[in-house]
């Protein structure tokens, strides 16, 4: 269950896929000089290594435990979150004038990816966070920012996300949980919320929960949905009348206390609009994004530490001679011809997911600085990052138990926990499924498709040389055509499939690209060179193929799934 910090492969992507060189050009991020990045980099691979790795493994068989008086976290989570709040690992990329740091958004994702993979459970409790201050940064009034965003942006508090509620799940504008003007500029908030995050625990002083509700006579559905900072204890010291009722039984993240929250018991839940009334969806988008992309980190996270631990237990485990070999002496399974296919494949994935999302991190840095078009490729790429990263996470992880093999399903060796730990992410921040609706829905048609048409090109005018993703762009490009002709059932029907032959033409022309770098690098250890090459190579001839292959699913229809009677589905 070791951890050993991806530096070169995070120095690597900073690089040549963020470019974040350019990035510090520009004065808001000048500071992100060559030898800061790597003290960051080198640092914080060794504070996740040294603090949150150790936990990771108690953290899955203790947990989180529920009391009366509030949740509690197993021995050595609150050493190891000062630590993190004291080293000021969690103010990176937040605005100066708000006690941040004012680096790229990109070398904090690096940061996050550390924490995720030494300890994917615990790394939730700062996921959320920043997506809390974003939201606030962009939707708060002066007085709220000043308020509440310096404790945020240091950890000290840590920020929730309260969505869902029993009866609305991805139909947000279900909920029920209301909000009533007190007369004194607050609120006071009533409802139950559940699948809160961290909704409580006892790591930090406060917690600052953004909650949607609706206000008196506000329109139906989403329309009527406004935001509210509400905090488990009022600036007076005073708690807030909101309490977790229970915490949830998991398949994994268990050191992720997941909450069901109650909200005014006693009639006496503070609450503070965030925006104006009936903006709620407006300013929970801005915290959400940002949460999508992270989730899609976690899917790096566990594939990473997945991969990690199937090479280890491929390298050391003897077993009886490959066919073929000029000798029947036993040999470590890494020999085998198919293992070394599920790990190849590992790697591969991995590191194409990896780059798609640090890609997307770098667009976000670019769009700070006011490159609208970054923006817009960001938006784009957003439903990409969440779905496709968290697939990866799935696919790898279950790969690391195949490669431990009857061991793998045993729990002492920890490939379980990584499946285990890896399934949540692609149901949560909005499930896969409805990135891909988002993707055909809004997104290809951004600018009248020049934001699609802008990204294809890039890819095209990189990697000419490589055929295969060639033709994975053109059949993007017609894909994209004839969905966006057909009716909505018909785009629906084939939008997963397009979201990943477009996710793996991207990590793909962002592979060739590192690729083509390895092979002229200097000063840099051969063997990640060569690795990174093997990987890339892999990548082109075998996953792109496979995505080409989903173009005729895609353009299938939804008549297949239509004209059978739903009864049969329980034959």
């Amino acid at each position: 269950m070791t951890y050993r910090p991806v530096v070169n492969e995070q120095r690597f992507l900073m690089q040549h896929v963020v470019r974040i060189d350019e990035l510090a050009a520009h004065e808001a991020f000048s500071a992100a000089s060559p030898d800061v990045v790597d003290a960051i980099l080198e640092g914080a691979g060794a504070f996740a290594a040294g603090e949150f790795a150790p936990l990771n493994r108690i953290g899955d068989t203790v947990g989180a435990c529920w009391t009366a008086d509030g949740v509690r976290m197993p021995d050595g989570f609150h050493a190891a979150y000062r630590a993190y709040v004291e080293g000021g690992w969690g103010s990176l990329a937040a605005a100066p004038e708000h006690g941040g740091q004012g680096l790229p958004f990109s070398l904090a994702t690096a940061v996050l990816e550390d924490l995720g993979t030494a300890n994917m459970g615990f790394s939730l409790v700062m996921m959320l966070t920043p997506g809390a201050v974003e939201a606030l940064t962009t939707h708060g009034s002066a007085e709220q920012q000043a308020t509440w965003l310096p404790r945020l942006v240091t950890g000290e508090w840590n920020g929730t996300m309260n969505l869902t509620e029993p009866q609305a799940g991805s139909d947000v504008g279900a909920l029920r949980t209301m909000a009533t003007p007190a007369g004194d500029g607050s609120w006071r908030i009533k409802g139950t919320k559940i699948f809160i995050t961290f909704g409580d625990h006892d790591l930090t002083d406060n917690i600052v929960h953004l909650v949607l509700a609706r206000t008196p006579d506000a329109p139906a559905g989403t329309r009527g949905i406004s935001l509210f900072l509400v905090p488990k204890f009022r600036l007076d010291g005073t708690p807030n009348d909101v309490r977790c009722v229970s915490i949830e039984h998991k398949m994994g993240i268990h050191a992720s206390p997941t909450c069901v929250l109650s909200y005014g018991d006693n009639d006496d839940c503070h609450g503070w609009l965030i925006g104006p009334e009936h903006g709620g969806m407006r300013a929970m988008f801005t915290m959400m994004n940002n949460a999508r992309l992270n989730v899609g980190l976690q899917g790096v996270s566990i594939a990473e530490r997945a991969t990690q631990a199937a090479v280890a237990y491929a390298s050391d485990r003897i077993q009886s001679a490959r066919a073929g070999a000029p000798s029947r002496t036993p040999v470590a399974i890494i020999e085998h011809p198919d293992v070394r296919r599920m790990l190849l494949r590992m790697k591969a994935l991995t590191m194409a997911a990896r780059a798609l999302i640090y890609y997307a991190a770098g667009q976000a840095d670019r769009g700070h600085l006011g490159d609208k078009a970054a923006s817009a490729r960001l938006d784009l790429l957003t439903p990409l990052a969440k779905a496709y990263g968290t697939d990866v996470g799935c696919e790898v992880s279950s790969l690391g138990v195949q490669v431990h093999g009857g061991m793998g399903f045993i729990e002492e060796t920890g490939a379980a926990q990584h499946y285990r730990d890896a399934r949540i992410a692609p149901i949560y921040e909005g499930t896969n499924g409805i990135q891909a609706a988002d993707l055909v829905g809004r997104k290809l048609g951004l600018e009248g498709g020049a934001v699609l048409a802008s990204l294809l090109a890039d890819i095209r005018s990189e990697a000419a040389e490589e055929g295969a993703l060639m033709a994975l762009a053109d059949a993007v490009e017609v894909v994209s055509a004839r969905l966006a002709g057909a009716d909505v059932d018909d785009q629906l029907a084939g939008s997963y499939p397009l979201l990943t032959m477009l996710s793996v033409a991207v990590a793909g022309w962002l592979l060739t690209r590192q690729s083509r770098a390895a092979a002229t690098a200097q000063g840099i250890d051969p063997a990640f060179l060569a690795l990174k090459q093997a990987a890339a190579r892999f990548y082109l001839d075998r996953v792109v193929p496979e995505a080409i292959g989903l173009a005729e699913g895609a353009t299938a229809g939804a008549a297949g799934l239509y004209t059978i009677d739903t009864a049969i589905f329980a034959a």
